[in-house]
């Protein structure tokens, strides 16, 4: 048991593979931290985990993007790195793109989430190339392991 976790933080990332074999990352910068991950965001209250996947999407990068299946649930306590006292559940989907040819900003784009500016960088990387060096979380470097064991079966 952890007594100092006092309650759940559940986010939704997703996987997207585009026509070049290629997996969508982005990079953020908040004032405190730094770090690279799939997309995705957390989850609100009324809200589906798919739904908060497509509106995540939509937010941050423009693109309407279809929900294909369910790739895998956290299965194991992971403390939240934001804040220390929330229990992360992670839940990642694999995509489809409405468009066939993705166009993301070359830029950096910049959010706003709740007066605190967060700046992300959006790229792709080739599926073959895909590693746990690339990513920063824990879960995430997990699951890349399991898409390259063939655990989830075939992505791309």
């Amino acid at each position: 048991m952890h007594p100092e976790i006092n309650r759940f933080t559940i986010r939704v990332y997703g996987l997207l593979i585009n026509e070049q074999n290629q997996v969508l990352l982005v990079h953020e910068r908040m004032p405190e931290l730094e770090f690279t991950k799939f997309p995705g965001g957390g989850l609100e209250f009324g809200e589906g985990t798919a739904d908060c996947l497509i509106r995540e999407f939509k937010e941050e990068t423009g693109l309407d993007v279809l929900v294909k299946r369910h790739l895998y649930t956290t299965d194991f306590f992971q403390q939240s790195a934001f804040r220390k006292t929330d229990q992360l559940i992670a839940i990642y989907y694999l995509l489809n793109s409405f468009e066939t040819n993705i166009v993301l900003p070359e830029n950096e784009i910049v959010i706003d989430i709740g007066g605190r500016k967060e700046y992300l960088r959006f790229f792709w990387v080739d599926f073959s190339e895909l590693t746990e060096d690339l990513v920063s979380f824990p879960i995430d470097k997990l699951l890349i392991s399991k898409i390259k064991d063939g655990e989830l079966g075939r992505l791309a």
